[in-house]
């Protein structure tokens, strides 16, 4: 069977590419579509696949400046023509289910979420002054691509990755989706047995939707410590203002992350995410997560409340500083009711064994498919 992948840029080992890796072991034959690819980036098993650029990638700085020509997204991905294959699968969170498919072909899109940029995070990407009305026209513009490239003659068969990525579907596209949580690698981390050291973990993109400003300003008023791992755009100028309580590691390979999570008091997490690989991997180690009550927290951490015999995290309501700071000091009241050996067994739930079966149950339901090894 030929199959085409696409997904909308090679530039770093996330969330999304992780899901890719899944796939491009699956089917290491496939052609892989993608706007920017930067070699060495994500996974070897990606590398290894026959992987076809935009124009964009050719651009000088396209590893930097990427993000910059989201104008140029639509056109670029329109720049594919996939014809010849027996099934297409989008990884999607910007523009990769835009891929031009030939009529018949089906094409399974498996959605981190609709654009965010122009939907439900447009306020965090674009405030609410002279930036967001200068961009008012290329917001009207993508949404209407967004659409027009997600009738069922564009996209056979949706699959979101958390019941609010579901509900997203259905009210921006119209379209129903399967339900299919993302694979997280939970055998590569595990507690480690010992009790916690004295300080939470919050685990940065430093994009304005991660609102790791809410985080950073509770601990300010707390005086607890906070570390906070990894990189992105945002983190100079947090890193500048931050306080002496709140240290900054930079990026650090999955190892060093795992080690991170298994000696946190918890992880703190004041983000409104579409599925959350951070949480459960910070659950795989034993931890628990003080989440925003929204996103998809609600799949991936189970509340602290009086009925709830197994928790794993502690919610709080609204993204701000002081609503994240009662959730710590909550925490820290019944931090005995969190136990580490019941939250590595519900984030056993997200094992890509589990990922595998059910992402081939969908994928049946197209084209007849090889089991998954």
């Amino acid at each position: 069977m030929r199959v085409a992948l696409v997904h909308d840029w090679l530039t770093g080992l996330r969330g999304g590419e992780r899901v890719l890796d899944e796939l491009a072991h699956w089917f290491p034959r496939a052609d892989l579509y993608t706007l920017v690819h930067v070699a060495g980036t994500t996974s070897p098993a990606i590398d290894a696949l026959s992987i076809r650029t935009s124009p964009l990638s050719h651009l000088p700085g396209a590893a930097r400046h990427y993000r910059k020509w989201l104008p140029l997204y639509p056109w670029a991905i329109r720049r594919f023509r996939l014809e010849g294959y027996d099934l297409v699968i989008s990884t999607h969170h910007a523009v990769a289910k835009g891929v031009r498919v030939a009529p018949g072909t089906p094409h399974l899109c498996y959605c981190f979420t609709p654009m965010r940029y122009v939907w439900d995070q447009a306020d965090a990407y674009l405030g609410n002054g002279w930036r967001r009305r200068l961009a008012s026209p290329l917001v009207a513009a993508l949404r209407r691509f967004d659409v027009a490239t997600s009738h069922p003659e564009a996209v056979t068969r949706f699959v979101a990755i958390s019941r609010g990525v579901r509900d997203r579907i259905r009210r921006h596209y119209g379209r129903e989706s399967g339900l299919v949580h993302p694979p997280v690698d939970v055998e590569r981390i595990r507690p480690d047995g010992r009790p916690p050291d004295d300080f939470y973990l919050l685990v940065g993109g430093f994009v304005p939707y991660k609102r790791e400003e809410v985080a950073i300003e509770a601990f300010r008023r707390l005086g607890r410590r906070l570390v906070v791992a990894g990189d992105g755009p945002g983190r100079a100028a947090l890193e500048q203002s931050a306080p002496d309580n709140v240290t900054f590691t930079g990026r650090l390979a999955d190892a060093e992350l795992a080690q991170l999570y298994a000696r946190c008091r918890a992880l703190v997490y004041p983000q409104d995410e579409d599925f959350g690989l951070v949480a459960v991997e910070a659950q795989a180690a034993g931890r628990p997560v003080l989440a925003l009550a929204r996103g998809g927290a609600l799949d991936t951490v189970v509340p602290l409340s009086e009925d709830e015999p197994a928790p794993t995290g502690v919610f709080f309501a609204h993204q701000t500083p002081e609503a994240l700071a009662q959730a710590v000091e909550r925490f820290e009241s019944h931090a005995d009711r969190l136990d580490p050996v019941a939250i590595r067994r519900w984030a056993e739930r997200f094992h890509p064994k589990r990922f595998r079966q059910e992402l081939q149950a969908e994928i049946q339901g197209l084209v007849p498919t090889p089991a998954f090894d």
